[in-house]
């Protein structure tokens, strides 16, 4: 028999680039939380799979929809069809993001400024903009997935840096915004973390593989954890940024592998 959806369930968190790493991970740490979810992400097929998942982690109900979020009129779509079925929306978990290549900028691809840029800064406003007349009546919270490429600039990650600087000027100057409104505003920023993210900005998998080797990097739920918490926060506290790295890691470019990562410390 067919479970029945109650349409009572309210309000949503909504997810954006959900279907892997740090998205996935938070989707299936909510559904534990017994949370409403509305996922999105362009890979419709790892949708399907997560939602059976979070149904069965325990989220009582769970929508997904496929969604680009450098389109902005796939963007306006989904907002009108989140009205039509009238899932109130109270988080917005601005997730979507990528790096693409760490060439010196005199020898990268301009295409990769575009994909960067649509994806991680107009992508985050049109989604924001989007969804924030909802996530103000709910008084709600948006979550923006930053990183500290957005405090700390390095070789080859001219356009990758700017584009999560804006991240963090957009979340401070939206927290001005929605003062008095209720909404809560906060910006995570991790460092390393192993997800398909260095598979995505390298191309390959073997030379992403190489970027964690004899380290050990923050999981994707060591991130969703993180989140939780700001989340669970009582209503009068806003957790405005927070700064995660792996213990390996004191800063950008500044790693340690072999004997002095943490992973072999602990077993002395």
């Amino acid at each position: 028999m067919k479970k029945k959806q109650n349409k009572d369930i309210n309000p949503y968190v909504v997810i954006t680039g959900a279907s892997a790493g740090i998205g996935e991970s938070v989707a299936l740490t909510l559904a534990a939380q017994k949370q409403g979810l509305i996922l999105t992400a362009r890979r419709l097929d790892r949708l399907k799979a997560l939602k059976k998942k979070c149904l069965q982690a325990g989220a009582p109900d769970v929508h997904i929809f496929k969604l680009d979020i450098q389109n902005r009129i796939q963007i306006e779509k989904l907002s009108k069809e989140l009205k039509k079925k009238k899932l109130k929306v109270k988080t917005l978990v601005n997730n979507a993001g990528l790096a693409k290549g760490v060439e010196l900028l005199q020898n990268s691809n301009p295409d990769d400024f575009d994909s960067m840029v649509d994806t991680n800064v107009k992508g985050l406003l049109y989604m924001t903009r989007a969804l924030l007349p909802e996530v103000i009546a709910q008084k709600g919270h948006i979550v923006n997935l930053g990183s500290v490429a957005g405090r700390l600039v390095y070789e080859g990650g001219v356009v990758y840096c700017a584009t999560k600087f804006a991240v963090r000027a957009i979340s401070d100057a939206l927290r001005m915004d929605l003062k008095g409104t209720g909404v809560r505003v906060t910006n995570i920023e991790p460092g390393m973390v192993q997800t398909e993210f260095s598979v995505v900005r390298l191309g390959n998998q073997q030379k992403a593989k190489g970027v964690y080797e004899g380290m050990m990097p923050l999981s994707a739920q060591d991130v969703a954890n993180t989140i939780l918490w700001c989340l669970s926060q009582p209503p009068h506290v806003n957790i405005s940024e927070l700064v995660i790295y792996p213990t390996d890691q004191a800063s950008v470019g500044q790693v340690v592998r072999g004997d002095k990562s943490i992973k072999n410390l602990v077993r002395q």
